[in-house]
């Protein structure tokens, strides 16, 4: 067991839906909360033994008999596609909420990076917060001192470090908080999908100091990411979930190549029949068609070409809703976002949704190299109400197409771009490019 971080048997959560299950406490109960800790423990050995039970119809289990072992030093990954309980495993192993059944045993100091600013405090400016959260974390003063200066510089904030922290951009947020969290020597670091937020550069930073605490100082990390490639290349062993419950643990490429097998398998299912969809229902996406500039449909789009995506609804009941959005995601094979489409913007707005129909959205000069391709999908009404969202609803095709019109195929890129070349004497002169006319109305966008 010496060699062990971090042990999880039998560990369950379960939500009742419509109510809350943890209320705010105050300082003395937290303290409270602390003086029990070793009861709490022991009442944890006793829950391991329970069964998890079934959910009922206002519950959900958003883990289920979860059961693993991270060994010291090891990166582990934790894929699964949205509502699998990645996130909800990192809250139970850091202490942010406590298991239904079984138990987790971490072994060392842990640090985590669940939230962007997470434990920061919006009123005090950065130089106070990674005093703050560095106490939170168990480091002493001078500790904190002594690597203050490789904080700041690494999270590249100098000039802002005495400024309120309700200023900073969400970026900047997230720098300070992943320095602090990487640079107070944790013995485990617990990081959720935040590094998204980062532009590509920090994430790249990021990452690399990921790899350095682990194999140089012998850290143990749990990195939750959809990103399959930083998975690949960070991660020693990966750890694979669905609705809650564990698929498989093990080699990294053996996991991965499983988990796209499980969404290839979800994608033969008719969309009608999907029910590992999320949303209240009043608006249901029935089917997904993929259409050539005149509206027929094709089996595969080309590189270059326009490609409708044709989205068939269905209304629940006599409603009519407005203000209806719909956002299609496109990412590789390892599941990296490519680009998004959403009627929102290009400024078109869906009011009057009723009965059935469907909602086209048009790709001119598709942009993408050939290959396959896969296909999210999330609809929503006014601002954040989500009716229908399906991770992986559709695979899409595309064929080797001349995007530039040269007949000519150097290396194949991921992505085209449209682009102007010339040699100017002197500064180049101003010029617009082309805008596209897209015609719209109340129901499509074709």
């Amino acid at each position: 067991m010496s060699d062990l971080a971090i042990n999880v048997d039998g560990l369950g959560k379960n939500y009742r839906l419509g109510q809350h299950q943890e209320a705010y406490r105050t300082l003395r109960e937290t303290l409270v909360e602390s003086c029990a800790l070793p009861f709490r423990m022991i009442k944890g050995a006793i829950r391991r033994r329970r069964p998890a039970g079934a959910a009922t119809a206002d519950s959900f289990w958003a883990l289920n008999d979860v059961s693993f072992q991270v060994r010291r030093g090891d990166i582990v990954g934790v894929i699964g596609r949205n509502g699998a309980g990645k996130s909800t495993l990192l809250k139970v192993l850091s202490g942010i909420t406590e298991p239904t059944n079984g138990c987790a045993e971490i072994y060392g100091r842990i640090a985590s990076l669940l939230e962007v600013g997470t434990g920061f405090h919006p009123e005090l400016t950065g130089r106070e917060n990674v005093y703050l959260n560095g106490a939170i974390l168990g480091m002493k003063r001078d500790e904190i001192a002594r690597k203050f200066h490789d904080i700041v510089a690494f999270a590249e904030v100098e000039r802002f470090i005495d400024t309120p922290v309700k200023h900073y951009s969400s970026g900047m947020y997230l720098r300070l908080a992943f320095a602090v969290a990487a640079h107070l020597d944790p013995d485990i670091l617990l990081i959720d999908e935040v590094l998204a937020v980062g532009d590509v550069r920090f994430q790249r930073k990021c990452l690399g100091k990921v790899s350095e605490l682990s194999h140089s100082d012998g850290r143990t990390v749990l990195l939750v990411s959809h990103n399959m490639g930083a998975i690949s290349s960070l991660c020693d062993r990966v750890l694979v979930l669905d609705q809650g419950c564990v698929v498989g643990m093990g080699e990294t490429e053996a996991m991965i190549s499983d988990y796209l097998r499980m969404n290839d398998e979800r994608t033969q299912t008719t969309l009608e029949h999907r029910t590992d969809r999320r949303g209240d229902g009043r608006l249901r996406i029935t089917g997904i068609s993929i259409l050539d500039r005149f509206g027929n449909a094709i089996e595969a789009g080309t590189t270059g070409a326009d490609l409708i995506i044709g989205l068939t609804y269905k209304v629940q009941g006599l409603q009519k809703l407005n203000d209806v959005w719909l956002r299609l995601v496109i990412k590789d094979s390892f599941g990296v976002d490519l680009f998004k489409c959403a009627n929102r913007y290009v400024g078109v707005r869906f009011d009057g949704v009723s009965d059935e129909g469907m909602i086209c959205c048009r790709i001119p000069r598709l942009p993408i190299a050939e290959g396959e391709y896969i296909l999210d999908l999330v609809c929503g009404v006014h601002e954040h109400d989500i009716v229908d969202a399906i991770d992986h609803a559709a695979k899409i095709q595309v064929n080797r197409g001349d995007f530039f019109g040269t007949q000519l195929y150097y290396h194949r890129p991921s992505m085209y771009v449209d682009q102007v070349w010339g040699i100017e004497l002197s500064t180049p002169k101003p010029w617009t490019a082309p805008v596209p006319v897209l015609q719209t109305n109340n129901q499509s966008l074709v």
